[in-house]
């Protein structure tokens, strides 16, 4: 008996495909698409059903997201503390914190669930805060006795109260490290910058590194928030892909009502270069229609608001000394080399320019060495490229995938604060990628900034900062580019456009489904498209 096919009749079906930017109805076979076209030339391919759920609605690829992390669902089993407010993966509005005492209220407030007591807090920003970084002190008094953690908003920095600087055996003078800030008294803040401060602690506040990952809580509610921003596949950018998460991962994505397809990256922190990429090899093996195995995250650096990021000379605007290097050059050169030799993919994070400088050599070095055609190396934010910097990701053929909504959280803070003005101005630079023909995307990088497609589409059209002021103007791009930035731009950097990104024959029926067309809004009016829910490998789901 031949499998039923069905037609789906929308208002609009923007295809993302030259040939046929646009249609009226769309046939799906087995999860895949058959056809897009008018209902006289689907019926070509012999009995179909008509499903007209859609008629008054638009359907565009289901988005890629292309840098996210599973515990943007793993968090919300704790406190939220960042400024701005936010939606819970069940829809629930959040305020935000807007001050440190508030920050300290909502921890306190919390009823711990572990049996030590301890409170963790997420998204903290405290560049809102003014120049005063927040110390153990702060922390102590939420619980002197219990630990007491704060994630902050980029993920880079972790503060703690004293019992857990005591438990971790920081409480003391003498620590000689720079991700360990010290206070006057010449023991530790309790900041702690970087994962070579982090990950040693994170255990006594009851942050383990599953948590970067997810537990079966965190992936579930990821695939809650996913559907109702539109996303059908997305990244986790930086697992520890251990036998068990893998294995957590295949059971949950293998379940019938599970929304997305996962594509987790190995990271290269904690291991060596040839382990990391012996076991990308030995994991892809296990990858899953719905599960994506084998590609590696590389972090070159860390966070320009959280001053952890390299940036070129002269530096940070407000004087504050230089970033870290969470992966020396001898390392990220090693890794690449060895990837390229293997078929395998790297992603890099870079924020400041110098980073990107790092990369790009590194990278020069293995081809040389290497040489490779579509390795799809892609860099992750890059936030301070400029022009030069894009024409070599163009001669090296790399990609890059851009952190858009940063002009909106934090732009007035990079202006004033981190880079100043004419830096700020050219931070994810989407116009000067195109121009000098480098593939691109652009991303939330979600729990970092919400999970929500459109309104990182939003941000590249517009660069609007929180407040309304424009920086970059010239960056601008169309709604067009944007909307192909967050299908085809994003499955081209994790090399999947030959399945997803575009509705067109032979791809998985994976559908974002609007209640408006962001193509005839406002172009300030593209984040207010309402998204009704996903289709994904032709499985309906609604947003909750």
């Amino acid at each position: 008996m031949a499998t039923p096919t069905t037609v789906y009749r929308a208002r609009r079906i923007l295809t993302m495909h030259p040939a046929r930017p646009e249609a009226s109805h769309v046939a799906v076979r087995d999860g895949r698409i058959l056809g897009v076209g008018s209902i006289d030339e689907l019926a070509g391919w012999g009995p179909y059903q008509i499903d007209d759920r859609f008629a008054n609605q638009v359907l565009m690829p289901g988005f890629v997201e292309g840098h996210s992390h599973l515990m943007a669902g793993s968090l919300w089993r704790h406190v939220y503390c960042g400024w701005f407010d936010v939606r819970s993966p069940d829809g629930v509005q959040v305020a935000g914190a807007k001050s440190l005492d508030s920050v300290v209220a909502a921890l306190s407030a919390h009823v711990p669930g572990g049996p030590d007591g301890s409170r963790i807090g997420w998204g903290f920003d405290p560049i809102y805060f003014g120049a005063r970084r927040c110390q153990r002190a702060d922390l102590d008094r939420v619980s002197a006795t219990a630990p007491v953690g704060v994630l902050h908003a980029s993920g880079h920095i972790l503060n703690v109260n004293s019992e857990v600087l005591r438990r971790a055996g920081l409480l003391r003078a003498g620590v000689d490290h720079p991700g360990i800030p010290l206070g006057e008294d010449g023991i530790p803040t309790g900041e702690l910058k970087g994962p070579e401060a982090m990950y040693p602690v994170m255990p006594h506040v009851g942050l383990d590194r599953r948590l970067l990952s997810g537990d079966e809580f965190g992936i579930r509610a990821f695939g809650k928030i996913a559907v109702r921003a539109g996303v059908t596949t997305a990244t986790d950018l930086a697992a520890e892909a251990s036998d068990g998460e893998i294995d957590s991962w295949l059971q949950i994505t293998g379940e019938a009502d599970y929304p997305v397809r996962l594509v987790p990256f190995l990271r290269l922190i904690g291991r060596s270069p040839a382990d990391t990429v012996a076991r990308a090899i030995e994991i892809r093996t296990r990858s899953t229609e719905r599960l994506r195995l084998g590609r590696i995250k590389a972090v070159a650096d860390g966070s320009i608001q959280g001053f952890s990021a390299r940036l070129r000379w002269p530096g940070y605007y407000n004087g504050a000394p230089n970033g870290l290097w969470y992966t020396a050059p001898q390392t990220l050169r090693e890794a690449y080399t060895l990837a390229l030799q293997h078929g395998v993919q790297i992603h890099t994070h870079t924020n400041g320019d110098e980073a990107t400088d790092m990369a790009l050599d590194c990278l020069d070095d293995a081809l040389r060495e290497r040489p490779a055609r579509d390795h799809r190396f892609t860099l992750q934010h890059c936030q301070l490229a400029d022009d030069a910097q894009f024409r070599r990701m163009q001669a090296l053929g790399m990609g890059v995938n851009l952190f858009a909504n940063h002009h909106y959280y934090w732009g007035e803070q990079h202006r004033a604060v981190t880079v100043g003005p004419e830096r700020a101005e050219r931070m994810n630079a989407c116009r000067s990628a195109i121009d000098a023909g480098v593939p691109f995307s652009v991303h939330s990088d979600a729990p970092i900034t919400p999970l929500a497609p459109l309104f990182t589409a939003w941000c590249a059209v517009n660069r609007l900062s929180a407040t309304g002021r424009v920086l970059g103007a010239s960056q601008r791009i169309s709604v067009m580019e944007a909307l192909r930035a967050i299908t085809l731009g994003s499955a081209w950097t994790l090399k999947l456009d030959g399945e997803v990104g575009s509705i067109e024959c032979g791809k998985r029926a994976d559908f974002c489904v609007l209640g408006d067309d962001p193509t005839t809004v406002a172009p300030e009016a593209l984040k207010d498209v309402p998204v009704w829910g996903t289709v994904q490998g032709g499985r309906i789901f609604q947003a909750p």
